[in-house]
């Protein structure tokens, strides 16, 4: 069933990167010295949290697409007032909203999108924007063969036109791509286009045990993370 697929494409905040302990980090760095006593990873709970409000404006049409950067800054002011944050200098906001380009990755992202770019075209096809994705690339040491995603196709996902556009950005059928996340929601949209998918383990994304850690739709791959799934799909 998965022999005819030529490209992966993957989503990127919690199947690749961990981003509550990189935003958590991050908001402890620049805001410590304006409160001590906060839950920071409340504070990045709190912030991902907004994350599909944002988009469901745009989703909705009730505002024109904008860039996940944009959104980010929208929900950070809507955020830190509910920690008592107030009269933060600009310089600061705008480099913490930068948080989301310095996440991690899981431990086998690297080595795994490389065993896997060997065989396959692999993109991200994230509601992240492309100067988002470039910096995680660079941060992470992964090697694209295409951004993918939100900002080229206009829209966010789960609507059909992210993942549509991406197969024609590669000029492939959605059958001969397959979409990888850690996200049940995701995979089940992909597949209603007609991609294959993929699912990876990611436990821990929302805090310990918190996370998918087997999908709860039907998917063509199940993987514990991305060196499991490069076995399964190269050997």
């Amino acid at each position: 069933m998965t022999q005819s697929v030529r490209a992966l494409f993957f989503d990127v905040f919690g199947t690749l990167v961990d981003w509550r302990s990189g935003v958590a980090r991050e908001a402890e760095r620049l805001l410590r010295a304006h409160d001590q006593s906060t839950d920071w990873l409340a504070f990045a709970d709190a912030w991902r949290a907004q994350y599909q409000p944002g988009m469901e404006d745009v989703r909705s049409g009730r505002i024109p697409f904008s860039r996940l950067d944009v959104l980010h800054r929208h929900n950070l002011e809507r955020v830190l007032p509910r920690f008592g944050f107030r009269n933060i200098p600009e310089a600061v906001l705008a480099e913490l909203n930068l948080a989301w380009h310095r996440l991690d990755g899981w431990p086998d992202v690297t080595a795994g999108l490389a065993r896997l770019r060997e065989t396959f075209r692999v993109a991200p096809v994230s509601n992240g924007n492309i100067a988002l994705m470039a910096d995680l690339a660079r941060r992470n040491d992964l090697r694209w063969d295409a951004i993918l995603g939100a900002e080229v196709a206009g829209d966010y996902k789960p609507k059909p036109r992210v993942y549509l556009a991406a197969c024609e950005a590669f000029a492939l059928a959605p059958g001969q791509c397959m979409m990888v996340a850690a996200h049940s929601s995701d995979l089940e949209a992909a597949a209603a286009c007609g991609l294959r998918t993929a699912h990876i383990a990611r436990p821990d994304e929302h805090g310990p045990g918190k996370g998918e850690t087997v999908p709860t739709v039907p998917v063509d791959v199940v993987a514990k993370d991305l060196l499991d799934l490069a076995a399964k799909l190269v050997g």
